[in-house]
Parts: C-alpha cells; sequence; structure tokens
C-alpha cells in the first residue's frame, strides 16, 4: 500500500486529503515517530501521544498562516514530520540536525521558539493581539499540557487573555486521565454542541434578554453552569472569559475535527480541554510513559532493556544517595523538586522519606520561596533543580532567600552543556548569575567524590549555597559513604609544574573550576604546568590565587559556563583587588548559544578538551610553554 505519509510535504497536502483518510496518516505518523525516536533517541510518550491532536490542527487550520504554538514543544516531532521535515528525522537532536523542540529558525511552522514549560499562552496571546492591531484575520492557538498549567505564568496569562478580546483558543493537553467509552461518547456530543454556532448565539441572545431581569438571568446562568458541571471537571476557565468546550477524547479524530471546525468559526478566547494519553498506539510506553519520556536508542520490538554491564554512577545518583544519606542525619532536612523527581534523582528519596519530600509542580519561583519559608521555621531545605530552570526563580532567588540570608542548599544539575536538548537546557550562566549576588555562595565539584563532599559542606553552612554539577557520569572516582566535607571556600593545588622553586615565577598555572579539571590535568602534563582544583567560585581561595600567581607569568582559567561574567572573570577581578598585574587566558562557554549535539563533541568545539585547553594555551603563550621531560611521559 503506498504511504499516504509520503505524499505530504506540507500541511497542504494534508488539507487535500479526504477525512475518511486522516485515520491512516495518523496511524503511519505514529509508525514514523516511533521509527526515528528507536533509532535517534528523544522523547517518546508525550509525542505518541499527540499524533491525533497534530493531524487535527494542521488539517482544520491554515497553518502556518494560523500561529499554533506548543507548550515546551518536546512533543512536536508529529508537528515535524508533517510540516517538511520527515526526511530529516533521521538527524533529530544530532550536531546539525533537527532540534528536539520548535525553532523560529527551523521552519516557518514553528512560529515560537520553546522549550521551557508554560510560556505558550503568553505567547500565543501575543500573537493574536497583533493580528487584532495589524488587522489581521488569523487564529492563534497554544497547545498546553495539564502539567504545564501548574505553573502560575499560564494562568497569569490566561488572566489577561479573558479581557483582550481576540481570537485566541488554548488547547489543554490532558493526559493525566482517560475517558471511558461510554463518557467519551456523551462528550464527544456535547463537546460539539457546546462549540457549535447555535449554543453561542443562544447563550448570547440569553445573556442580552435576561439582563433586563436579573433573578431569571442569574438563575438561568446557575442552570447552564451545574448542566455544564456534570460534564466537564469545573467552569474555572470561564471564569477567565474563556468559552470552555471539554473534554473531548484527544485520539478520536472525529470528535476532535469538527469540535475544531466549530471552535474556528467562534470569536473572543476559547478553551478546549483534549484528553490524551502518553505513549498511545505502543503499548510498552502506554504501560510505562516515564520511562519511555526520553529514551536513548532501542529496538522497538523489544523495547527498553537494562544495559550488559553496570552505568558509571551519574552525578544526579551521587546527589540522590547524599539526600537520603544527609535526611537519616539530620531531620531538619526537607527535599523540594519543581516536577523534577525523576531528573533530579530523588525517586528513593521520596520513597523513604515521603513526609519531607515537596514536589511543587512546574513552579520554580514558588519552589524557592516555599524554600525561603521552610528556611525561615528552622528546618534545612535543599532545592534540587536544573541550572536552566533556576533561572526561572532568579527574582526569589535574589530577594526571598538571597536578602534574607536562608540557609538554602541549591542542587544544581545539568550545568554546562547538556548536549541533545541543546541551548535552551544548558546550564550556561548559573555561575555569572549566582557569584554576583551578596550572601550566596557557589561551589563546582570536580568529580563524584568531590560532589557529596561539596554537597555536605554547603549543607553545614548558615547561609544560602549552591552546588553545581553537570549532567551524566563524571571521571569515575568512587564515592564515599560517609558525609565528609571538603573546606568551605578553599580549593587545593592537583599538579604543580616540575621545576617550580619557591620565588621564581615561572610557567603557566591552570585554574580549573569544576569537572573540566580533568582535561586541565592532560593538557598539562604535555606542557608541564600547574594545575589548581579551585573547587569554589565564591568565596574564591584569593589566598591560594595569591600564592600561585606569584610562582607563575600566566594564569589560566577553565569552566563549563560562559566567559563573561563567569569564574575566569572572578580571578581577574581578585588579582585586581590585590593589585596583581599578569599575564591571563579565559576559557569556557563563548558569547553564543551552542545547539544540540553529542556533549562530548560540543566541548571540544568550543576548546574544552585537553587537546583544545593545550592548543589555546600555545596559541596565547607560545613562549611560555616548556618541553616535557621523558620521566613526566612516563609517569603520565
Amino acid at each position: 500500500m503506498t504511504s499516504l505519509l509520503e505524499t505530504i510535504h506540507e500541511p497542504a497536502d494534508l488539507r487535500r486529503l479526504p477525512r475518511d483518510q486522516l485515520r491512516r496518516v495518523a496511524d503511519e505518523l505514529r509508525a514514523c515517530v516511533l521509527d526515528n525516536v528507536s533509532r535517534t533517541g528523544g522523547h517518546l510518550s508525550s509525542n505518541l501521544g499527540t499524533v491525533e491532536m497534530t493531524v487535527a490542527l494542521h488539517y482544520v487550520f491554515n497553518t502556518p498562516e494560523d500561529r499554533l504554538v506548543w507548550d515546551v514543544g518536546h512533543q512536536t516531532y508529529p508537528h515535524k514530520i508533517l510540516t517538511g521535515r520527515r526526511d530529516r528525522m533521521p538527524t533529530l537532536r544530532q550536531l546539525g540536525g533537527l532540534s528536539g523542540f520548535p525553532q523560529r529558525a527551523e521552519s516557518a511552522y514553528d512560529t515560537f521558539g520553546t522549550a521551557h514549560s508554560s510560556t505558550s499562552i503568553s505567547a500565543a496571546l501575543g500573537m493574536a493581539v497583533a493580528a487584532r492591531q495589524k488587522g489581521e484575520s488569523r487564529h492563534a492557538v497554544a497547545v498546553i499540557g495539564d502539567g504545564a498549567m501548574t505553573a502560575g505564568m499560564a494562568f497569569e496569562a490566561l488572566n489577561n487573555a479573558g479581557v483582550e478580546d481576540c481570537n485566541l483558543l488554548v488547547i489543554l493537553n490532558d493526559n493525566d486521565m482517560s475517558i471511558s467509552p461510554p463518557v467519551g461518547a456523551l462528550n464527544r456530543y456535547l463537546a460539539q454542541l457546546m462549540s457549535g454556532q447555535f449554543y453561542s448565539a443562544a447563550k448570547n441572545v440569553g445573556k442580552n434578554v435576561l439582563k433586563v431581569a436579573p433573578p431569571l438571568f442569574e438563575l438561568a446562568k446557575r442552570f447552564e453552569e451545574h448542566a455544564k458541571g456534570m460534564v466537564v471537571p469545573a467552569t474555572l476557565f470561564e471564569k477567565f472569559g474563556f468559552n470552555y468546550v471539554g473534554p473531548i477524547d484527544g485520539h478520536d479524530l472525529e470528535s476532535l475535527i469538527p469540535t475544531l471546525e466549530n471552535i474556528k468559526q467562534l470569536k473572543g478566547p476559547q478553551f478546549l480541554h483534549v484528553v490524551t494519553k502518553k505513549g498511545q498506539g505502543y503499548k510498552l510506553a502506554e504501560a510505562d510513559p516515564v520511562a519511555y519520556h526520553g529514551p536513548g536508542k532501542f529496538d522497538p520490538a523489544v523495547g527498553l532493556v537494562a544495559p550488559a554491564s553496570a552505568p558509571k554512577t551519574t552525578f544526579t545518583q551521587v546527589f540522590g544517595e547524599w539526600l537520603c544519606d544527609m535526611a537519616e542525619k539530620d531531620p531538619r532536612l526537607v527535599g523540594i523538586t519543581p516536577a523534577m523527581r525523576e531528573g533530579s534523582g530523588m525517586v528513593e528519596f521520596h520513597k523513604r522519606f515521603p513526609g519531607r519530600y515537596h514536589d511543587v509542580g512546574i513552579a520554580e519561583q514558588h519552589a524557592v520561596t516555599f524554600a525561603a519559608g521552610l528556611a525561615c521555621e528552622g528546618l534545612k531545605p535543599v532545592v534540587a533543580i536544573y541550572s536552566t530552570f533556576l533561572q526561572r526563580g532568579y527574582d526569589q532567588l535574589i530577594h526571598d532567600v538571597a536578602l534574607q540570608n536562608l540557609p538554602v542548599v541549591f542542587a544544581l544539575d545539568r550545568a554546562g552543556l547538556v548536549g541533545a536538548d541543546g541551548a535552551t537546557h544548558a546550564g550556561a550562566y548559573d555561575i555569572p548569575f549566582l557569584r554576583c549576588i551578596p550572601n550566596m555562595a557557589l561551589s563546582c565539584p570536580a568529580d563524584e567524590r568531590e560532589c557529596r563532599q561539596l554537597l555536605s559542606s554547603a549543607f553545614e553552612q548558615d547561609h544560602p549555597v549552591a552546588v553545581r554539577y553537570p549532567r551524566g557520569a563524571g571521571a569515575g572516582v568512587a564515592t564515599e559513604a560517609g558525609l565528609e566535607s571538603l573546606p568551605f571556600g578553599k580549593g587545593e593545588i592537583r599538579r604543580l609544574r616540575q621545576g617550580s622553586a619557591e620565588g621564581v615565577r615561572k610557567g603557566i598555572a591552570i585554574l580549573a573550576f569544576g569537572t573540566l579539571l580533568y582535561p586541565a590535568l592532560k593538557a598539562a602534563e604535555r606542557m608541564n604546568a600547574t594545575v589548581v582544583n579551585m573547587r569554589w567560585v565564591k568565596p574564591l581561595d584569593v589566598e591560594l590565587l595569591l600564592s600561585v600567581a606569584a610562582g607563575h607569568e600566566a594564569l589560566v582559567t577553565v569552566e563549563e559556563g560562559a566567559i563573561m561574567g563567569g569564574a575566569g572573570s572572578a580571578v581577574s577581578e581578585a588579582l585586581q583587588a590585590s593589585s596583581v598585574v599578569m599575564s591571563m587566558l579565559q576559557l569556557g562557554l563563548p558569547d553564543v548559544f551552542i545547539e544540540h549535539g553529542d556533549p562530548t563533541r560540543l566541548l571540544a568545539m568550543q576548546g574544552l578538551d585537553a587537546a583544545g585547553i593545550e592548543a589555546s594555551i600555545a596559541k596565547r603563550f607560545p613562549g611560555l610553554i616548556e618541553t616535557v621531560r621523558p620521566a613526566l611521559k612516563a609517569v603520565a
């Protein structure tokens, strides 16, 4: 049988098909998503759940003239396939290939770049208001998940949309509940009825006529709300000024398409509640949508299998184990996550200490201030949060935690480059935005053992401290069972250049912050350079810094974070404050957004592997490079 999907190069091709062929398109689209994700890795459960909705939206609306905004965007693989990118799906999330999220630069159909949650309604509202102001007749549609609706930003946008009087459709993709067949049939009928012109006109006429008789108007209003309340969760969204429709089965094209066609004819803000199932159509993903949320490569016929050999311990696992151990020791500890229990390694903590575990939903601002409130009452909150997501709680970090000097520990996962998720998830900015805040301290463990030790150091303090660590595994340094800490604000010399003499300034010293210590050590072996494991960006170990500066002709700072305002800047500022003038080279992430790709390769492209560090130093300080003696090579 000829593939229908292969005949669709843009949504206009889809719209030319008779409606009775759309079910086949959806089936082929689901198979295409499964095949490609199993080969490249990526988000799976969420994409399998939005296949029919994607088909219906592109079939009913005139995209890209009608604006379609996907919240988060990890569910847009079907959208990418239908909008001319099917042949590029094998490059998904790979260097130079398709992004795993919508990108304006990638396609005209990606009307708004996303990857963080709860932004879609605000963006689509802006587009709808712009259309009204420019006198353009087009629709703006925001597709948002039930998880993303927990964020305050979504409700701020709803509150604003209700008074803007523009053509905005918000679709709630609710994948946390299901509709049984009998209720589904009833909901299909009622949703189409409530989205139809007759219902809308009758409601408006009724309001206008009965307003002259307030008691009758109030009675009619209560009857309407009661009648709708029997088949829909609530009329909350109507209180925001939206016409609420649903819930309807998000996998039933015979329900989705007529409902969307009816809504398309209505004026003003509309809210459609659609119920879908994560992993729809692939039984293994349906049974365990969390495991199949973002799998690596796998055989669809077999499913996910445990690796033959035990994988390396990740920094996330190190944090999770430390959290449980410290909670066992100190009953004041409480753990907080903004909807990232699995990603932040808190599953075991939740299991063992359910009364001290708090998942606040996708609400980073609230998470930070909630932690501040707990700290005010003598508890010791630990906020497990991705570096890129702490950006969303920055005002609360300054105003509610740091200004009051409260002892909150921030465990910053995914610091530095994150690979396939790309620029939106890279933790490139936490060093600059944290070190400028009074009362804040920031440490950068070089390996797994130091991560555990520095978390203990942070927990001991009576002021806010952040510990930043990267995604995945480190150098493989084994952790110890205890809760020993490292000295606060102190670094260490890990390698002293051969031939160093007291009172003599000679050669180069590399100051490494975080896991780049290990490539720095490799580079130093070939160049006979000193290597300092700084450990702390703030407070900086100024005593150690000045001692090292006194014995070397040049300093090189290395960090997996933004150079501008980063750890290298902290070193430069400290030297200036002590009236020390010397040559410096700062290595880190440049002033550009670094896209998705293999993280090892991305670091090499930025010159942050051993070869890149050596090349940068040789280029900047060619006269200071020393020939390594054979004995040193033998040791290496």
